[in-house]
């Protein structure tokens, strides 16, 4: 029997997707591979009947630039209790399947990684590699080595930010506006960064103290003031979704907003606007001050998921997808595909990426002292100092509380 190899899609979708599905596909199958594709994630890995289909040169051609994912993608984390009950090796057993490509974020591959331990403790002979895959860019890849997806929807996002920005200048408002980052705010300050919002706040910046909303809300509060008193009456500030899952049970209920979790213990935040939230917040603390302020609500998330891929992912998702196989055919498994800005492809060993205590893959986050954080809060953002204490106090009668690193503690 053709040895076989089968890819599944996890988690969310992000450009790329297809790219990379493609690119395996057509490597392996002039290699003489089958390839599978897997729908629904893994459970198809965990189910009798698991919905396939055969990706052939057609297909992958005819995918490889496309938006979104052709393998039906799902958020199914198995338990301890499928691994020994329901694991499908028989699904790998019929069809000879040699390798097993996985694509998605972190919860993904922190699957991949217990996959890839099981495999080995059952003396299976499957091999096992990760695509990293996240808009978030919060996968721990080599530094300058962006997760895929990652340049597109910043690319996209920049797009709708810029009209927002534009709007705010026309109609002298405010808008608040909200970006994809579960845990890490790589989106938000990247594309706050590209448009030069006067104000980006992400959860890394709290990393000397507690978060709370209060904070926040004044933070924006504080670029508000200090545009005004440079005789600007309009801006956009960028809050890192993320922003709520650093919040503790008692801010979140401050918020007045309640949260329905997911399988994986993740804050709903989808059901949500984020952007709406703040918005509402904000407008309570500018009515409560007396500033006269329109401030309007704007969300980038799923509109920029499942976009076609920019010229960059295409050709880092097809290195990737070119690197799955490199790394196979030099016996490689239990990794990440990682290919360094140069084109290099080495392999990156889950379980020396894993926490050693939960088995979980950590986030890569923002680092909020290097210099291009820095330079950004120190040149582009708008804020109040203490220089403008006397000015600020023509709006607010304690402007040192909205002193923008006095609040981060900096």
């Amino acid at each position: 029997m053709k040895q076989a190899i089968a890819i599944l899609t996890g988690g969310g979708p992000a450009p790329g997707m297809n790219t990379v599905v493609g690119s395996i596909s057509k490597t392996f199958l002039k290699n003489g591979f089958r390839v599978i594709g897997l729908h629904q994630g893994y459970t198809g890995l965990f189910n009798k009947n698991p919905r396939t289909t055969d990706i052939d040169f057609m297909l992958a051609d005819d995918i490889f630039n496309r938006g979104g994912s052709f393998l039906k993608m799902s958020r199914f984390k198995p338990t301890d209790k499928d691994f020994q009950e329901n694991f499908n090796l028989k699904f790998f057993v019929d069809n000879n399947v040699k390798l097993l490509v996985t694509v998605g974020g972190d919860d993904t591959a922190s699957t991949a990684n217990r996959i890839a331990k099981f495999l080995t403790e059952k003396q299976y002979p499957i091999a096992n590699i990760h695509v990293p895959k996240t808009i978030d860019n919060d996968l721990p890849l080599p530094a300058g080595s962006p997760t895929f997806g990652f340049q597109s929807a910043q690319a996209q996002g920049t797009v709708i930010a810029t009209t927002v920005y534009e709007d705010a200048r026309t109609s002298e408002n405010w808008f608040v506006v909200a970006a994809m980052g579960r845990s890490a705010g790589h989106l938000a300050f990247g594309i706050g960064t590209a448009c030069h919002y006067p104000m980006i706040i992400i959860p890394e910046m709290f990393n000397k103290t507690e978060i709370t909303v209060d904070k926040i809300v004044n933070m924006v509060v504080s670029s508000i003031i200090k545009r005004k008193i440079m005789g600007v009456n309009y801006g956009v500030a960028m809050i890192s979704e993320g922003v709520f899952h650093a919040l503790s049970d008692e801010e979140i209920k401050k918020s007045g907003i309640h949260f329905s979790y997911d399988e994986h213990g993740h804050p709903e935040l989808g059901k949500v606007s984020k952007a709406h939230i703040f918005n509402e917040l904000l407008e309570k603390k500018l009515k409560t001050l007396g500033i006269k302020v329109k401030s309007r609500p704007v969300e980038i998330g799923y509109e920029v998921r499942c976009q076609t891929p920019t010229a960059y992912d295409l050709v880092y998702c097809s290195l990737l997808g070119l690197g799955v196989y490199k790394l196979f055919s030099e016996g490689k498994t239990g990794c990440m595909v990682s290919v360094d800005p140069v084109g290099e492809v080495s392999p990156l060993y889950l379980k020396d990426l894993q926490d050693p205590v939960t088995g979980k893959i950590p986030p890569r986050l923002v680092n909020p002292e290097g210099n291009r954080v820095q330079a950004v809060v120190n040149d582009i953002l708008h804020y109040i100092t203490p220089e403008d204490y006397e000015a600020a106090k023509k709006y607010v009668a304690d402007p040192e509380t909205y002193d923008f690193k006095k609040i981060l503690n900096w």
